[in-house]
């Protein structure tokens, strides 16, 4: 199983995760999906469809 996956959508490259202790963090590649920058997720398939998610209800942003 490889340590890192280039995730994508319909609207193109959505970010990248990377094999951790914890799973898989996810790294944008564009703004439309910074809120799930740093998000851990137990597969890539899970950051896939959270990338989904986001694409079709670009309105949250992450506060902090």
């Amino acid at each position: 199983m490889s340590d890192n996956y280039i995730i994508e959508t319909h609207h193109g490259a959505a970010g990248l995760v990377v094999r951790d202790r914890r799973g898989f963090v996810f790294f944008s590649a564009s703004r439309e999906f910074d809120v799930l920058d740093g998000k851990s997720f137990a597969s890539p398939q899970h950051a896939t469809a959270a990338a989904i998610r986001q694409s079709t209800n670009p309105v949250q942003h992450q506060s902090q």
